[in-house]
Order: C-alpha cells, then sequence, then structure tokens
C-alpha cells in the first residue's frame, strides 16, 4: 500500500515536471488556454452563483434565528455572513462543487483522448503531451478560479441581504453597516491563497487520473470517481493547512 502510494506519488511529481517544460508553439498553446477558461469559468458561473446564493441565504436566516432573543445587534448578521463567506464558504464549497464539474470532466477529457490512442499519435509526432493537455487547463484554472471564488463571495453577501432583510430579520441600514463594519482584507488575501491552492489541486490531480488511465469504460469511470474524490480530499486538508498558516 506505501509502495504503490509513493509510486503514485512519484509519477504524479513527474507528470508536473514534464507539464510545465517550455512550450513547442506558445499560440497554440494560447488558444487552447482561452478555450479552457472560458469551458470553466462560463460553463461553472451559473452553478457557482446559484450555489453562493443558497448559502449566504440560509447562513443569514440560522444566525438571524439565533440572535431572536440575544442581546447582540442585529447588524452583526451581515458581519457575519460577510466574514463566514470570504474565509470560508466561497473559496471551500465553490471548489469542492468545482471538483466534481470541472475535474471529472478534465479527467474523462484526458482519459477519453488516452484510450482513443490520441495521445500516442501525438507523442510519435513529437508533441509534449504532458505539456500540451495540462499546462493551458492549469493557467486557466489558476486566473479563472479565484475569479469564480470572488463572484461566489459577492453573490453570496448578496443572497444574505435577499433573505434577511424582506423577512425583516435585520433593516436594511443594519445589513449594510453589518457588512461594512470592521472590515479586515487580510481576509480576502486568505480567501484568493486557498482559491489558488484548491485551483492546483483540482486541475493537477484530475488531470493525473486521467493522463495515466487505462484502457476500458470502466476504468475511465473510476478515473473520473478518483479525481473528484481524492480532489475534494486533498482540498479539505489544504483548507485546514491553510486556516492554520493564515492564523498563527
Amino acid at each position: 500500500m506505501n509502495f504503490n502510494f509513493l509510486h503514485s506519488f512519484g509519477k504524479y511529481l513527474l507528470l508536473l515536471k514534464t507539464a510545465f517544460s517550455r512550450p513547442e508553439k506558445v499560440s497554440m498553446y494560447w488558444k487552447e488556454t482561452v478555450r479552457q477558461m472560458h469551458d470553466i469559468g462560463i460553463g461553472s458561473l451559473v452553478i457557482v452563483c446559484i450555489i453562493a446564493l443558497f448559502i449566504g441565504a440560509v447562513t443569514a436566516i440560522q444566525f438571524a434565528f439565533q440572535l431572536q432573543d440575544s442581546f447582540v445587534p442585529k447588524f452583526y448578521i451581515g458581519y457575519i455572513v460577510r466574514d463566514i463567506t470570504i474565509i470560508e464558504l466561497a473559496p471551500t464549497i465553490t471548489c469542492l462543487v468545482l471538483a466534481g464539474k470541472v475535474g471529472s470532466n478534465m479527467a474523462a477529457e484526458i482519459g477519453g483522448m488516452r484510450q482513443k490512442e490520441h495521445i500516442d499519435a501525438m507523442e510519435i509526432m513529437g508533441v509534449n503531451t504532458a505539456a500540451f493537455l495540462i499546462m493551458p487547463k492549469m493557467i486557466a484554472s489558476l486566473i479563472v478560479i479565484p475569479l469564480l471564488v470572488c463572484a461566489a463571495s459577492i453573490v453570496s453577501i448578496v443572497g444574505g441581504y435577499i433573505a434577511s432583510v424582506p423577512q425583516g430579520w435585520v433593516t436594511d441600514a443594519e445589513y449594510v453597516q453589518g457588512v461594512r463594519y470592521y472590515f479586515e482584507p487580510y481576509y480576502v488575501s486568505m480567501m484568493f491563497a486557498k482559491a489558488i491552492t484548491f485551483a492546483f489541486i483540482i486541475t493537477s490531480v484530475s488531470c493525473f487520473q486521467g493522463y495515466y488511465v487505462k484502457r476500458g469504460s470502466i476504468e475511465l469511470g473510476v478515473a473520473s470517481t478518483q479525481a473528484v474524490v481524492y480532489s475534494d480530499i486533498l482540498i479539505l486538508l489544504g483548507d485546514y493547512f491553510i486556516a492554520l498558516l493564515f492564523t498563527v
């Protein structure tokens, strides 16, 4: 078991080394990067915003319910929704969702090319397949996923407003006061650090699973599933260690 883990981890590191080598033709990589940015960003924007909207709404309602018979000022609803969204919910939940949507798609795409021998054909032509298939996806993810996380945080705060203000839990002025109260830019840095780290995890793990998939539809399905499971586990571990690093 330990030997299999070390063997897979070694293959993972070697694949990353090959993937980040100098590209043969920059224009081809640029076109592929733009395509991946569109697929990852535009293709995931709707689902990310829907999830963020309800996360913010539920957080606001739950916290407002807890404040019903307390002496805590009601504007703390906006304060809590803002901080918990920026620090934890927006980067972590968004990337867990993207691991299932984007990660599985990457693993299936590269795995399908492996099974149809497209990768073998490109290697015969002298193409660095690891770089051509992985580097554009990595660059696109590192650019687009933090933007999606930023959009999710904004939508989540708006969702908290929609759920709490019209229902009478808090007034418009109180919610806005809470959102603006004691804002710490340091939390935004933590959010982007998590987003970049999670984007790297999703892309690298998913591409690794797809690149080394064996022949057969069952193996491709297993690789797609493993890409999501391993990415989610590593995202949660990364979330824990980043929290320790930024708060100690």
